[in-house]
């Protein structure tokens, strides 16, 4: 039975490589784990069905969320920030790059409006960008790290709902643990990140490079967006009271449906967003994160498939005998596992279901800490989202960069990023098992 794992990872995985969608992809491997195991096809489909409600709560915070942040791009206050990115950083190439690092990492903690800000900060910045000769490839690692490192490592915002990703997963596998256990063991994986940042602006990517046009496979006719001048008003301050009022709620109840519902009621209540715009909001929002909410569903049923079927337990009966009792050899198996696990799917919230099921047991098997356990689940998710195709990690740092048809989608974006962070990720995750 160890095989059903293996096979049905591997359909799901060959079939996303082959940029078949991903939800399809997920209920294909999801019937060929109930096939293989002797259910029929309709009894696959209702158990993976019944299996989907465990993520609908992390579902419907992301759409929550994709409207909060369609609300807050509603009011404009992102062009004062690129406005002032233009003023204090011309010239300052090391510092531009950071500082779009700096503010890609607000996205997803204090300001959760995820990719929504990158078609608006970024190609405003793009002519900017030719007259410095910025390598396109260092603010692709930048913006990358931005929509990554800190919900690997902060629990808030989307840290929040990745976290209690991996303790719900960690849960119905029967591992209890805490918000802040996850938090802690995140920590050294999230520092990994940031050494592969540095590496990526201050080594590979320091030297001047002209963008060429065409790279991103089309010659764009594209004309920078002129600098709106925009001054702080009334709105905007009201908008940054949502966006406290809603981390506040957040924080209190660490609940993220909570705080984002928090932060919507605000901005109509407050007249940010005109009421009569609330339908064009949500369906904004649905827009966004919709996918990604229903990936995300479809994959706790494929988990719960994997579970059923008792395919785990013989995949953690295999691989006791195969690897023994060597941590640091099953560590880096379950790593790699993540790894082509998410570059498949492309998203490190929707694969943290399917690795909770199979690594859950593998490390209580072999004598994993909790912590341990938390670090290798948490790590081999966040593996593989970047440097995928399929993966917001990348497609948005590419929408913006290749507005003017300049800058190639695999090689100046998932290379890079592959390199700069899935690397980094599997050292310092390794050793985070290790440790803890």
């Amino acid at each position: 039975m160890a095989w059903v794992v293996i096979i049905s990872v591997l359909v799901l995985t060959v079939l996303c490589l082959l940029r078949v969608n991903v939800i399809l992809s997920i209920i294909a491997a999801a019937l060929s784990a109930g096939l293989m195991s002797g259910l029929s096809v309709v009894d696959s489909i209702e158990m993976m069905v019944n299996g989907m409600g465990g993520q609908a709560e992390t579902a419907l915070s992301y759409i929550l969320l994709g409207a909060f942040a369609v609300a807050i791009s509603y009011t404009g206050i992102t062009t004062i920030l690129v406005n002032y990115l233009i003023k204090a950083l011309t010239g300052k190439k090391t510092m531009m790059v950071l500082a779009i690092a700096g503010v890609a990492s607000l996205s997803q903690n204090l300001v959760p409006v995820h990719i929504a800000f990158v078609p608006i900060l970024i190609p405003p910045l793009l002519k900017l960008f030719d007259d410095m000769k910025v390598d396109r490839r260092g603010v692709a690692a930048a913006l990358t790290f931005g929509l990554k490192a800190p919900y690997v490592m902060i629990p808030a915002g989307f840290g929040l709902l990745f976290h209690q990703t991996i303790q719900d997963g960690m849960a119905e596998n029967g591992v209890s643990i805490t918000i802040g256990e996850t938090a802690l063991a995140m920590l050294i994986p999230g520092f990994g990140m940031i050494v592969g940042l540095l590496i990526a602006i201050l080594v590979t990517y320091r030297k001047d490079r002209v963008a060429v046009p065409g790279a991103g496979g089309s010659e764009a006719n594209f004309t920078a967006p002129p600098a709106e001048k925009v001054t702080f008003n009334r709105k905007h301050g009201l908008t940054l009271i949502a966006i406290t009022g809603a981390l506040i709620v957040q924080i209190i109840t660490q609940n993220l449906i909570a705080g984002a519902l928090t932060g919507l009621v605000l901005m109509f209540a407050l007249v940010v967003v005109p009421f009569r715009k609330g339908e064009q909001v949500m369906a904004d929002g649905v827009a966004m994160m919709g996918q990604i909410a229903f990936i995300m569903l479809v994959s706790s049923g494929f988990g719960k498939v994997l579970q059923k079927t008792g395919a785990v337990d013989a995949l953690v009966e295999a691989a006791s005998g195969f690897l023994g009792d060597n941590q640091a050899l099953i560590a880096l198996v379950l790593l790699l596992v993540g790894l082509v696990v998410t570059i498949g799917i492309g998203s490190s919230f929707a694969t943290i279901p399917i690795i909770a099921a199979l690594f859950v047991p593998i490390c209580l098997a072999s004598g994993f800490s909790t912590l341990a356990t938390a670090s290798l689940i948490g790590t081999a998710g966040a593996l593989g989202d970047a440097g995928s195709p399929a993966s917001d990690s990348t497609l948005g740092p590419t929408s913006g960069l290749n507005a003017d048809g300049k800058h190639h989608h695999i090689w100046d974006t998932c290379v890079p990023t592959f390199i700069h962070f899935n690397i980094p990720l599997i050292v310092f995750g390794w050793v985070a098992a290790i440790v803890l």
